[in-house]
């Protein structure tokens, strides 16, 4: 009976970030009259760090807390979730989190890099990427240049089946680059609004993989003038502060347009997109929220703080 009851209780689900904030806040009732104190504080650094907002972005929001506080302005839940939820929308803003859909130029396809690091749902994202623009009415290329996997090729031709795209693929140890090229000449051949390039994950630290996606960038500007249009890194949500280093180097070796946050649906770990975005001025544009293939939702502020805050 006992292990029964210890069994009920595991699977009580956890408090929100946002209730462990209003308990750490406003359980006193001598914080409204006397400010809050060193433990309360100490409480919400370790609470907003385990969520993945940094130690920058928790230090300023911390801070703002204990202005707002000494000056009387922290009274209620409602005064304490309006000063938070409006100095994180300024973080987020400041990073150009409010974005449209991938872009695309006025004549010849929109042509998109898919890149990141091995395991961060990068393929996975392509194939969401390409259910939603035909959803939409557009056509679409899938593109897989990782020629060193041929599971990561047969992966992609299993979403390319799925959501009705085309797809290019390449030899086994074939040249990526050359896939590349093959890639952008079909597109233009077969007019198709989209062509996505999933490219093999590496890490970041992999200067020679690194310099593999330069030549392939390198390629597809050659071929069609201001292209690629979008250079879209993945990464996992579950990784936390991880992802600022990914984004950083990535960014070193080719200019970003923004992040693609996958697994978001699994992690408690919501402050991520808010280092990232303060830190990097790199906006998030879409959310993985699931495994099926609608389950990619493009990054709104507003949906985003009603889900932290609430």
């Amino acid at each position: 009976m006992q292990s029964s009851r210890l069994d009920l209780r595991s699977e009580r689900p956890k408090r929100s970030l946002w209730q462990r904030i209003v308990d750490l806040a406003l359980t006193d009732a001598r914080t409204l009259d006397q400010g809050i104190d060193a433990a309360c504080i100490e409480g919400l650094e370790r609470t907003l760090l385990e969520s993945d907002f940094g130690v920058p972005a928790t230090m300023e929001l911390v801070a703002e807390l204990e202005r707002a506080a000494e000056r009387g302005r922290v009274a209620t839940e409602g005064d304490l979730r309006s000063l938070l939820a409006g100095r994180v929308r300024d973080m987020l803003e400041a990073g150009g989190a409010e974005v449209a859909e991938l872009s695309r130029p006025a004549e010849g396809p929109g042509i998109a890099l898919i890149l990141g690091v091995n395991g961060t749902g990068k393929t996975t994202t392509a194939g969401k990427l390409a259910w939603r623009f035909i959803q939409r009415g557009e056509t679409v290329l899938l593109a897989a240049t990782d020629t060193f996997r041929a599971a990561a090729q047969e992966q992609l031709r299993q979403w390319a089946r799925r959501t009705g795209a085309d797809f290019v693929g390449g030899r086994e140890g074939g040249d990526p680059a050359a896939v590349a090229f093959d890639a952008v000449e079909a597109a233009f051949h077969r007019g198709v609004d989209r062509l996505l390039i999933d490219t093999a994950g590496r890490l970041h630290t992999q200067r020679n993989l690194m310099d593999e996606l330069r030549k392939i960038d390198r390629v597809v500007a050659r071929q069609h003038p201001g292209a690629p249009h979008e250079r879209m890194l993945v990464v996992d949500a579950t990784s936390g502060q991880n992802v600022l280093s990914q984004a950083s180097e990535f960014g070193t070796a080719l200019e970003l347009t923004g992040l693609v946050v996958a697994k978001f649906d699994s992690s408690a770990r919501a402050g991520t997109i808010v280092s990232v975005a303060r830190e990097l001025d790199l906006p998030v544009r879409y959310l993985g929220v699931g495994e099926r293939p609608e389950d990619l939702e493009l990054f709104e502020t507003d949906r985003y703080l009603e889900k932290i805050f609430s």
